[in-house]
This record gives C-alpha cells, structure tokens and sequence, in this order.
C-alpha cells in the first residue's frame, strides 16, 4: 500500500477528515475532533500510526516486522504500520478500522449516536 492509497481510505471512513496540526509533512486523520491514524512519509517510506488494543498490538508486533511501536505515541496504545514493508493490504485496512471504530467508541454519546444513526453500525464499525 502506498501513501495515496492509504490516505484515500482513511479519508472513506464516514465523516474522516484531514488536518496537518503538526506541519505539513504529518497527515492527521480524524473523526470529530478525535485522532484516529497520522500518516507520513519517512526515509521514503509511508508510515501510518494507529489506535490499536493493547493485547493485539503486541501481537500485530510479533507477526510482522512492518508494524512497530507507534512512533511519538502511547507504545501501548498505538502501533506504526510501516506501509511498504511485509504487511498485506487487507491487514493494514482491518487495523485501519479497527482503528476508527475504537476512537468512535471513545466519542461522547451524542456524537457516537449521530454517526451511527447517519451511517449504520455496519459501516462505523467494520
């Protein structure tokens, strides 16, 4: 996967937005106002940080050496995904997902319900 592909489906996920809070080379994807994956470029190599349970980011850690500690992050909470490296796409786009899903999770109420209701469980929570 690369930078345009990953960026195009971040920004699919229901009400996804971009924001450059940190300089224009860190993309910042959110869903309200709440940080849901970064995505860079490093040494030519796309990089894309995501939310992730602690237990399956340690796995995710041991099964592919394309996905590290989340750089600049909570270690525990947020894993780098190195995007040309040994990863499958339909993996890095599950942990894209899940990603999303556990930030609407942390949404206050209100905001979780609206998006649910406008979009459905289906599509909010892949």
């Amino acid at each position: 996967m690369d930078y345009e592909q990953a960026r195009t489906y971040l920004l699919s996920r229901p009400e996804a937005w971009e924001d450059f809070p940190f300089g224009p080379d860190v993309a910042v994807m959110k869903i309200k106002d709440k940080m849901f994956a970064t995505l860079a470029t490093s040494d030519d190599s796309p990089r894309c940080n995501l939310k992730c349970d602690p237990n399956e980011a340690l796995m995710l850690r041991d099964i592919f050496d394309g996905v590290i500690p989340g750089y600049h992050m909570n270690k525990r909470h947020w894993n780098t995904v190195i995007l040309d490296a040994d990863v499958p796409e339909g993996e890095i786009e599950r942990m894209m997902d899940r990603s999303y899903g556990l930030v609407v999770k942390s949404l206050k109420k209100v905001e979780r319900e609206a998006l649910l209701l406008a979009h459905g469980q289906e599509a909010i929570f892949k």
